[in-house]
């Protein structure tokens, strides 16, 4: 087994509906990688929040925990919310190695893809 475990971690929403997308990639992901563990969490609105995923993971014994923020971009969320967070969880739990990975919407990957999306819609 491995120690690392990905949280897809998200800001959430009051309409349930909204998380639907981010859903659909954690299913594609699992899909993709059954032996990858990998889990959602959001900011707000929706659980579960980022400390009970990581309690769960922790208590399945995985020692690394990546948190990949479902944003397009690095703002006030990922600036200092998100890294507060993770030194709370830092406190609380020395022994686990925490990382913050960059938004996913700043990979090229990513860009590219959306870029295909808009050309796709304009027809061309």
């Amino acid at each position: 087994m491995s120690t690392t475990a990905l949280v897809l971690f998200a800001h959430g929403s009051r309409d349930p509906e909204w998380a639907s997308p981010i859903r659909r990639v954690c299913t594609l992901v699992r899909a993709r990688s059954p032996e990858l563990r990998v889990e959602l969490a959001f900011l707000e609105f929706i659980a579960p929040h980022l400390r009970d995923c990581v309690e769960l993971l922790i208590a399945e014994g995985f020692e690394r925990i990546v948190v990949l923020p479902m944003f397009i971009a690095q703002g006030g969320h990922l600036k200092r919310d998100v890294p507060k967070l993770l030194d709370e969880l830092r406190g609380l739990y020395p022994q686990i190695r925490f990382e913050q990975a960059d938004a996913v919407g700043e990979a090229d990957s990513v860009v590219q893809a959306m870029a295909a999306h808009v050309l796709a819609l304009a027809g061309e």
